[in-house]
């Protein structure tokens, strides 16, 4: 039986709030990937980035993935390039039940625009290309991951959970 939800999905697709009401409502640990990863680090996301690109920052994510991957009784909220790395999700599907929260392009630029500097991905002029381009590129890593996908972009934070909670009620590999 698994006992943690791993969240995947692009950058504004919910993974934080969503993980942090999540395990708010289920008593268990939240874990924030990449709040880790500065942690580990000493630095921030974008600095990371800007010093070891995102290449460095993919290692670091590798290991921070390693650290959490068989905890129990956590919710854990991936970066968004989680999948990029298949010994992340193949550390994750260990303890994990995995979802993927998924959003519309429109929605991603709306929740990502209040966020201008702590999103090295979307530090190029046309956000709205990149995210679109990006998600292009994703989007296939992200629906081979997931057991569940829901999408975020016409429901609030505890619409979202309580889908989630309701899904694994029913699924017999999660307790």
């Amino acid at each position: 039986m698994k006992t943690s939800i791993a969240l995947i999905g692009f950058m504004g697709s919910g993974k934080t709030a969503v993980g942090r009401a999540l395990a708010s409502k289920l008593g268990r640990e939240f874990i924030e990937l990449d709040s880790l990863i500065e942690q580990n680090a000493g630095k921030s996301i974008p600095a990371i980035f800007q010093q070891d690109g995102e290449i460095g920052f993919r290692e670091l994510e590798i290991e921070a993935t390693r650290e959490v991957a068989n905890k129990k009784n956590a919710v854990i909220a991936c970066g968004g390039g989680i999948v990029l790395n298949k010994i992340n999700i193949d550390r994750l599907r260990t303890e994990c039940i995995i979802v993927y929260l998924a959003a519309s392009p429109g929605i991603i630029l709306k929740r990502t625009s209040y966020d201008k500097n702590g999103r090295p991905l979307l530090n190029v002029p046309d956000r709205a290309r990149q995210i679109k381009e990006l998600l292009r590129f994703r989007q296939p890593f992200y629906e081979r991951a997931a057991d569940i996908k829901i999408n975020t972009s016409r429901l609030n934070i505890n619409s979202v959970a309580k889908r989630i909670m309701e899904i694994l009620r029913e699924d017999e590999n999660y307790r």
